[in-house]
């Protein structure tokens, strides 16, 4: 993909005018930082900027395509932003190396882009034939080929199981040892197929959605070690915040849904014993819950992708310094 034949590709940010809500509060000063550690082709980020005229914004991606693409997309607010190529749990050197301690909000999108699910090439969609690739970032050394054609039954279904909560995850792995033992499996379009002849007819003729899809959400999860970065970057994101600071984040899964869910509602907890008649102040909650949200019906009907999505948004309290 090049960097400049894809800024015609339809997107649409997802909640918008929640997400505009929820943290431009807290971005209204004079150089409140911003980072959006999803910044895909720029949609919320160029919203945010616009609605806070003092902000500024520090993006991260690890997708090339993405930075290519917000770069153009942010074009307007030059000046204002600058983007990273990382890992958005690589955060905390980000902001180090560029002398940035506390941030007034963090926005996290969890789901692919529209550069991802609609570029055949990238071998995310089970509905666009394309190589098996699924890696966000090309630089990785895995792709979901390597892991669908090395990878023992066993290890195949646990990855099913545990990123997809797929019940036939066995079966499905058999399946795809079976047939590779003819031949590579190369295509989007091979894995479906082999998917959907594993499942049992219920599945494959049933209404639940396409009978590929925890797979292929199972494999790109892995491929990309999604719930670990995860897993590290929401207690970062807690701690950078400044006082009144905000961290949004945007779930399409159980999986991150209920991560960020329970990380958010220990942050929200005191840490005193339990029967301590009187909390004493440096044991009282240093967080607390803002707003938890879905899409709109009249949004999902413009953009059907925003319908699994979920908003969660937390605050630090006035007084306190991201975390305990």
């Amino acid at each position: 993909m090049s960097t400049s034949a894809n800024v015609n590709v339809k997107h649409t940010p997802v909640m918008p005018r929640e997400i505009i809500a929820a943290l431009s509060p807290c971005l209204q000063r004079p150089g409140a930082v911003l980072v959006d550690g999803t910044v895909g082709m720029g949609g919320h980020s160029a919203a945010l900027l616009e609605a806070c005229p003092q902000a500024r914004l520090v993006g991260i991606d690890r997708d090339g395509d993405a930075i290519a693409a917000a770069t153009e997309r942010l074009a307007p607010f030059a000046g204002r932003f600058s983007l990273h190529r990382a890992r958005f749990d690589e955060m905390g050197q980000i902001l180090d190396a560029l002398g940035i301690g506390a941030v007034a909000a963090v926005l996290l999108d969890l789901g692919l882009s529209s550069l991802q699910i609609d570029e055949a090439h990238r071998g995310f969609a089970y509905t666009h034939d394309g190589p098996l690739d699924m890696r966000m970032d090309d630089r990785l050394e895995v792709d979901a080929a390597q892991m669908v054609n090395t990878w023992p039954a066993d290890s195949l279904a646990r990855v099913f199981r545990d990123f997809g909560e797929e019940p036939h995850a066995a079966r499905v792995a058999r399946a795809i040892v079976d047939v590779r033992q003819q031949g590579p499996i190369a295509t989007t379009a091979q894995l479906a197929a082999i998917v959907v002849g594993a499942m049992p007819a219920k599945v494959r003729f049933g209404a639940g959605g396409h009978p590929a899809k925890r797979v292929f959400q199972a494999l790109r999860m892995a491929v990309n070690d999604e719930l670990p970065a995860l897993n590290a970057m929401l207690p970062l994101a807690l701690g950078r915040l400044a006082p009144g600071g905000r961290l949004a984040v945007l779930s399409y899964h159980s999986l991150d849904d209920r991560l960020v869910k329970q990380t958010f509602r220990q942050a929200c907890e005191d840490v005193a014993p339990r029967g301590l008649p009187v909390v004493p102040d440096h044991m009282k909650p240093s967080f607390s819950l803002v707003a938890k949200g879905r899409p709109q019906p009249s949004e999902i009907q413009c953009n059907p992708r925003a319908a699994s999505a979920r908003l969660r948004v937390i605050g630090a309290l006035p007084g306190t310094e991201g975390g305990k």
